[in-house]
């Protein structure tokens, strides 16, 4: 159909498709109105109004912001020729403007908060606010929710700073049941190893696994998984490092548990006489890192720290971290001394052995570790995992700007913040290398040089002055051998970590603690005898 209107706009012709020879012509200034005049009339309005809809539809999804629409376009430059601006930006900025002011409270002249969304919306159905108003108590009941929220998560990182560093009532029984039957059974206190195995725990021919633990259920459940998954467990000496007050205990255990053919001994460091205070720098380290600590260093007590209300919550749960006496535990620095040297064997750890692999007791082993045996290190003192590449962005992105602290410039003159960084936890050390080096005397120079700097050249931990220590010293060993992360993050699968020789609990969660996570404690709970009667009159369960 094609619509025709004369120029004197008096006529208008309309005609038909092709296959009708007849156009109608209406005449609009005519004084009589027929049925057929009606009829083309309302013919003309629907194709107007189509044409009206289309615009109108089109103006409605494109919307206000963007848009190309004759309507759209109309609506926005009708007023700018007027001299107008549309009211929506007018009341988007005068919001701005008030969100953007100070003291909201003051403005509000003393108003409570509301406590919720809910009461916020209640409010504004009630009353018609004024534009000012609205800002100003939109902007409260945010401010309020935050700070409820911060409050909320310093409690949690609280409670977990409590839960992960206090010794939870169940392996404290254990200790004590086992520390009385040293006292009183003989069996508990019969020599370790059985006296044919004694020749094995100097013999470099057999494999040699390093643990320190001042936790009785953790270094039984390592020894454990490591005996168990051992395709040659005769061939598996353990060596338990541990302090004075958890000797006997430790001592105990393993004498009533032998894991199997596997030899078991356990050190005392007590009784090495070069670890007496003032001849081991690592000793006065620690004890000028506690003095630092306790004058206030990352905010002073916890009850200091979260009671101020200026800091956000990851910088008050890294002052909380901060205050955990693991960071200052002789049995997190005693590796550095593996290699140790002296006038007598008395002053050596293992001053026979050229090769071992150490394990931190928050570890499982899942599979035969023999093969750690013939990996070459190619002169290197230290194999190790990298920690910069993987398929976890969150456990195996680390570099060493992750750890040390590039605005000092000790630590930016020395090292490159894009070097990969590796993993404590799972280690082969090359003692002969080792005490080719001065890898010692150098961690416990950068010891001191931290202490001068008020702890500033490094995150906490044992593993930072590490980092410096082995650098150029460490051979990258298959991530298969050790995977991380299990005990902060809870994004690794149990399908995907039993796939790991070796699973580490790093982080707080320790699966022998109630904030493990769930869905992992599984695979450290599986080397527990929980039918044991220590174990069970202790009431230490799976779960």
């Amino acid at each position: 159909m094609q619509l025709h209107i004369s120029p004197s706009l008096r006529h208008v012709t309309f005609s038909p498709v092709k296959g009708m020879r007849d156009s109608i012509k209406v005449k609009f200034l005519s004084r009589r109105v027929s049925y057929r005049m009606v009829f083309y009339g309302l013919l003309i309005a629907t194709f107007i109004l189509r044409f009206v809809f289309v615009l109108t539809a089109m103006d409605t999804i494109e919307g206000q912001i963007e848009c190309s629409s004759l309507g759209c376009i109309g609506k926005k430059l009708g007023p700018r020729l007027l001299g107008r601006r549309p009211e929506p930006m007018k009341v988007l900025e005068e919001i701005n403007g008030i969100l953007e002011k100070g003291n909201i409270q003051k403005m509000l002249g003393g108003e409570e908060p509301l406590q919720s969304l809910e009461e916020f919306i209640s409010e504004m159905k009630g009353h018609k606010l004024d534009t000012k108003t609205f800002a100003l108590r939109l902007k409260s009941m945010v401010n309020h929710l935050e700070q409820k929220a911060r409050a909320a998560k310093i409690q949690e990182y609280l409670y977990r700073h409590v839960a992960s560093n206090a010794i939870p009532k169940q392996l404290h029984c254990l200790a004590l049941r086992l520390a009385h039957e040293h006292s009183v059974n003989a069996a508990a206190r019969r020599p370790l190893p059985d006296p044919e195995r004694v020749p094995s725990l100097v013999d470099p021919s057999y494999h040699h696994y390093v643990l320190a633990s001042d936790n009785v259920l953790a270094a039984s459940t390592v020894a454990a998984s490591l005996v168990s998954n051992a395709l040659h467990p005769d061939r598996v000496v353990v060596h338990v490092i541990t302090d004075r007050k958890t000797r006997a205990p430790m001592h105990a255990w393993f004498a009533l548990h032998p894991p199997g053919e596997a030899a078991v001994e356990v050190k005392p460091l007590h009784r090495f006489e070069w670890l007496a205070r003032g001849r081991v720098p690592v000793m006065e380290a620690m004890e000028r890192d506690e003095g630092i600590r306790s004058r206030g260093f990352r905010g002073g007590s916890a009850a200091e720290i979260i009671a101020r209300a200026d800091e956000r919550a990851v910088v008050v749960a890294a002052k909380l971290q901060a205050l955990s006496p693991k960071y200052n535990s002789v049995m997190n620095h005693i590796r550095i001394h593996l290699p140790e040297v002296g006038r007598s064997d008395a002053l050596h750890l293992f001053p026979s052995l050229n090769k071992v692999v150490f394990l931190d007791d928050d570890v499982v082993v899942q599979a035969d570790l023999s093969p750690l045996w013939d990996i070459d290190l190619h002169g290197k003192v230290n194999g190790a995992v990298e920690t910069c590449r993987g398929g976890n962005k969150f456990v195996m992105s680390k570099r060493l700007r992750s750890y040390l602290n590039f605005s000092h410039p000790l630590i930016s003159e020395n090292f490159d913040p894009d070097e990969c960084a590796w993993a404590y936890g799972m280690n082969v050390f090359d003692l002969e290398a080792w005490r080719r080096t001065n890898i010692s005397q150098t961690y416990h120079h950068w010891l001191n040089k931290n202490l001068e700097s008020q702890l500033s050249l490094w995150r906490l931990g044992t593993l930072p002055p590490a980092l410096i220590a082995f650098h150029g010293q460490v051979h990258v060993i298959d991530p298969y051998w050790h995977m991380l992360g299990l005990g902060y993050q809870d994004n690794t699968s149990i399908s995907n970590a039993e796939q790991a020789a070796v699973a580490h609990f790093n982080g707080r969660g320790k699966p022998w603690l109630d904030i493990a996570f769930p869905q992992l404690k599984p695979l450290w709970t599986k080397y527990v005898n929980y039918s044991d009667r220590f174990i069970k009159r202790c009431n230490i369960k799976a779960s």
